[in-house]
């Protein structure tokens, strides 16, 4: 593929939006050790992708500009760069890249072998990409700060999940379920009964004044709050959390960090917990051998072309979309 062109999505600089995206034909990238390029066949979309081109994380990400943002595929091995063991041409993968170098809106990239993984024919490509970011975000919370075993094992929790028809909502109401755990979400008016069917014990809607107030329908205190959705003060969430309760912050602004500081400070039974997610193989692995299974389904808000991929991006940044929003070349 070495000095053929490809079809790519990019941003300049800073801010723009959907209008700042640009439509750009550049070299097909070359995998380097230990690093595979995939054949995209889907891409989809988290609100970090935008967050980042918004200029939240300057000066850090973007690495450098142009920068072509997504980082979470599935797709088709079509070379494999020196000391690559798992993986050889024609395998089908799922990927996540770095937020730092991206890639995803293309017709190709190129994959670390660390982060990549196999995908079997009973998943589509658009299942594939929709698990890294909001999976590997929705499985950490719930496994480490939050402390559920998902083979049920565990001791019965009562858990929270706010913004429960989200990218990460989603899956995080579906995987709470594997464990011993009662399971409050909230979600939009429309999305209740989805909510429902992924498996939620009780789900508010979140403009109602009890939706609004956090309090479980049942009366329970909450164990952890997995908080997928933005704009709760802390004081909501503190008289509905149980002795040792902990909100589990999966978009941490400058407000969540100030609680988290001063509950630790203060040795408060009840904590914020900012999470920053460490993606791991093994757990991506895990995430694809459920959907294969059965037991955990992805849900498609809608699938675009990468010709009108600012289409998909305005979706995202609307923030009303129900599960993932998917590019596909």
């Amino acid at each position: 593929m070495a000095g053929k062109l490809m079809h790519a999505v990019q941003y300049n600089e800073y801010g723009g939006g959907a209008a700042g995206l640009k439509h750009v034909e550049v070299p097909v990238p070359t995998p380097q050790k230990d690093e595979i390029l995939l054949k995209l066949e889907a891409t989809s979309l988290n609100p970090i992708d935008w967050k980042i081109q918004k200029g939240m994380l300057r000066p850090l990400l973007p690495r450098k500009f142009p920068h072509i943002p997504g980082t979470d595929l599935g797709g088709e091995v079509l070379e494999v760069g020196p000391g690559v063991k798992n993986f050889k041409v024609g395998d089908k993968v799922v990927a996540m890249l770095s937020h730092a170098t991206g890639g995803g809106l293309a017709k190709f990239a190129v994959a670390k072998e660390r982060l990549t993984v196999a995908r079997p024919p009973e998943v589509s490509a658009a299942e594939g990409a929709a698990l890294p970011v909001a999976g590997l975000t929705a499985h950490q919370a719930l496994t480490q700060p939050a402390g559920i075993k998902l083979d049920g094992s565990g001791k019965q929790a009562n858990i929270l999940i706010t913004a429960a028809s989200g990218g990460v909502g989603h899956l995080a109401v579906q995987l709470a379920k594997l464990g011993n755990t009662h399971v409050t979400a909230t979600c939009g008016a429309r999305n209740i009964k989805l909510v429902k069917s992924l498996g939620a014990d009780e789900v508010l809607d979140y403009k109602t004044p009890e939706g609004a107030a956090l309090k479980s329908p049942s009366g329970r205190k909450y164990d952890a709050v997995i908080h997928c959705g933005s704009g709760i003060p802390w004081s909501t969430f503190e008289p509905n959390l149980s002795e040792n309760g902990k909100v589990i912050d999966i978009t941490p602004g400058v407000n969540a960090m100030l609680t988290f500081a001063v509950k630790k400070l203060t040795f408060s039974k009840k904590q914020l917990i900012p999470l920053l997610l460490f993606p791991k193989a093994e757990n991506l692995n895990y995430l694809v051998k459920l959907v294969r299974e059965g037991k955990l389904k992805t849900v498609i808000d809608s699938k675009h072309p990468l010709s009108k991929a600012e289409d998909a991006w305005a979706k995202s940044i609307d923030g009303h979309a129900t599960g993932k929003v998917i590019v596909e070349p």
